[in-house]
């Protein structure tokens, strides 16, 4: 057994494996492709009317607002062929009203076939509602525009409303399904996993990092193809409509990618250590909270204080860092893109005033090259949370490839060792252990070549000093744990090759320190039952005697136990765990040291209860004081990992060995010797 196996250092994580994550992260995706290919047709659409409102405006402002100045030779009475360039309003002769304002300002008008023409630069001569007749069509027209943009407006809103929903529903199935998979494969690890990682470490895998994923299926997957399409999009319209003016746009994009790609890996590394610091805050202040009751005794608040205060600042600097890095990448694109609108004024002005692009050109270059930044902020925005996601990715995908799980042969493909049927494991009739060594640190053994049989209806208790072994002994059999080496023989088949649920079905353990789930004291009894007999209820508390503890709660076998039973007593805790043990109907019976915290009031109730919950059945009893183990049909005594002697209570007191010796000194612990 290695002592590291399952456990995972945050600090020693320091290699990115994006396209690694990425791909496992496709699974997760799968189940949902449709729903996320329709998101990425939504965002398709949505693009295309974002390209269309410069577009419109170009439109507009060339067609109807500005006319792009064209050259006229017109007829007059001076002879010229020489081409005036201006702009004129065209206006058809025969227009009703027309003739009437011609006539009001018969030298401003000139008359070019079945056209009749007029400089803009005299429009501001008229009045009012002579250009409005004029300009009907003008007018017209732009509020035609006016229709289309509010009509795109209205589309961009419903595909942008249903995008939105489909993506938080999707995302939201997906954190749904990758919290399970995570969850599940959290419960079926071994023991060993447990002792070696901290509580507050695994709640920040299944909720916070989970939560980074929802994030990255919602904001990151579908915005970033909306992302890509609008930045192409816009590139290929600047091209169509004058490539000399948008190549000038382009320069300063090389700039835009080094500092990207300068600012990612920072960006990568500042939420790295952010992820750090908050699973130490959630490991820490987990902690404290168990030990409330020992700060509290011992005066430590001020110390527990000062130590969450550090891991605080520690946290506040990881997350300025992170501030320190966006808030130089993301105003620094903002100045590349004030810089390439610059450009663009001073090189498409140019272009406008010699009349080789219109203004409604140089508008809608404008409006695109700063609807082009937007994306590129959004992208690096999408990037934060990518890297955000992936740090929480790496530590979510630690655990689910740790693969210490309880039942190891089952995950194992290559093993050909024949497996037990589930529905065929005998009743146990002896359950033995066959040379079996073990130890936590592989330096460090608890348990040496330990042969021991269990018979079916005998009791086997045993004892020795704290620290000898013995709640090693009764982990292995309950399999918490796998031996290092040595076999533990069901029937004679090793427990290695039948599935853990159902061996652990057979048996009940009662423990010196009871846990109660924050939940009814029915659902603690019979947790995963629901249509249960009065008559079998009353049957288990009354041999628990349990009766009178349940008469007394406020709603009865319905009170719901806070803070797992923290109002009830040591006692009152370990009476439901027995009859906890007594609902399971088990074959065998562990006892740890289970009347060592109660009161000798309340231990008589117990020991009555063990005595029926013993009573038939295979029992192992782990014990310090020796009257409550006189009586086994088998006494094994161990020190420093390994046997010293078995036999009954009669032949190892005549032996005059350990066993004698401890009843000996516990008897003068009790009495005057």
């Amino acid at each position: 057994m290695r002592h590291n196996q399952g456990y995972f250092e945050e600090e020693a994580l320091g290699k990115s494996y994006d396209t690694r994550l990425l791909k496992r992260l496709f699974p997760f995706l799968k189940p949902y492709h449709l729903m996320i290919l329709a998101s990425i047709f939504l965002v398709m659409l949505i693009t295309l009317l974002d390209l269309a409102i410069p577009y419109v405006t170009k439109i507009a402002i060339d067609q109807y607002i500005v006319p792009k100045m064209g050259s006229e030779v017109l007829k007059s009475d001076k002879p010229s062929t020489e081409a005036v360039p201006s702009r004129y309003l065209k206006i058809e002769s025969g227009t009703p009203g027309v003739q009437i304002v011609v006539d009001k300002y018969p030298e401003l008008f000139k008359k070019d076939g079945r056209f009749i023409l007029i400089s803009y630069q005299h429009l501001s001569r008229l009045e009012p509602e002579d250009i409005a007749v004029l300009r009907k069509d003008d007018l017209a027209g732009v509020g035609r525009i006016a229709g289309i943009f509010l009509l795109i407006i209205l589309l961009n809103f419903g595909f942008n409303f249903l995008q939105k929903l489909i993506m938080e529903y999707t995302g939201f199935r997906m954190m749904n399904d990758l919290r399970l998979k995570l969850f599940d494969h959290i419960q079926h690890l071994s023991m060993s996993f447990f002792t070696q990682n901290p509580v507050g470490r695994l709640v920040t895998r299944v909720t916070n990092d989970i939560q980074n994923m929802h994030e990255l299926f919602t904001s990151v997957i579908s915005l970033v193809f909306k992302d890509l399409f609008l930045l192409v999009g816009i590139a290929a319209v600047l091209l169509a409509m004058n490539w000399k003016l948008a190549l000038v746009s382009f320069l300063v994009l090389p700039l835009v990618g080094y500092t990207s790609l300068a600012f990612s890996g920072r960006i990568r590394d500042a939420f790295r250590v952010l992820r750090i610091k908050i699973a130490e805050i959630n490991t820490t202040f987990s902690e404290m909270i168990d030990g409330i009751g020992v700060i509290q005794s011992f005066g430590k608040e001020s110390v527990a204080a000062d130590n969450f205060s550090r891991l605080n600042h520690e946290n506040y600097l990881a997350g300025m860092r992170q501030i320190n890095v966006l808030a130089v990448f993301m105003p620094l694109i903002e100045v590349f893109g004030v810089v390439t609108v610059s450009v663009i004024v001073f090189y498409g002005g140019k272009n406008v005033l010699a009349d080789e692009i219109s203004l409604g050109v140089l508008v809608a270059f404008i409006s695109y090259m700063r609807m082009f930044f937007r994306p590129i902020r959004d992208l690096a925005e999408k990037y934060n949370i990518l890297q955000n996601a992936l740090a929480s990715a790496e530590r979510i995908f630690l655990i689910l490839d740790t693969n210490n799980p309880v039942d190891g042969l089952e995950n194992n493909s290559n093993d050909m060792t024949p497996r037990t049927d589930p529905d065929s494991v005998e009743e146990i009739h002896t359950l033995s252990l066959e040379n079996v060594s073990f130890s936590y640190i592989p330096s460090e053994p608890v348990l040496k070549n330990i042969s021991l049989s269990l018979r079916s209806g005998e009791t086997t208790a045993i004892i020795g000093a704290t620290g000898s072994g013995k709640t090693s002994l009764a982990n292995l059999i309950m399999r918490f744990y796998d031996p290092v080496s040595g076999d533990i023989l069901l029937n004679g088949q090793n427990i290695k090759n039948i599935p853990s649920s159902r061996y652990r079905s057979k048996i009940a353990l009662v423990t010196q320190d009871p846990f109660l789930f924050t939940d009814t004291i029915r659902a603690n009894i019979w947790r995963d039952r629901q249509n249960i007999s009065e008559g079998e209820i009353d049957r288990v508390l009354t041999a628990a005697n349990c009766s009178e503890l349940i008469a007394e709660q406020p709603e009865g076998i319905q009170t719901v136990l806070t803070r797992g039973g923290a109002s009830l007593s040591s006692g009152e805790r370990q009476l439901i765990s027995i009859a906890r043990a007594f609902a399971r109907h088990p074959e065998l019976i562990i006892l740890d040291e289970a009347t060592s915290y109660i009161d000798s009031l309340t231990e008589d109730k117990i020991q009555d209860a063990l005595s029926k919950l013993m009573k038939g059945r295979t029992g192992l009893v782990i014990a310090h004081r020796l009257s409550t183990v006189r009586h086994a049909d088998k006494i094994v005594v161990i020190d420093k990992g390994g046997i010293l002697e078995k036999g009954n209570h009669e032949m190892l007191m005549e032996k005059q060995g350990a066993y004698f010796r401890m009843n000996h000194l516990q008897h003068c612990l009790g009495e005057t010797c």
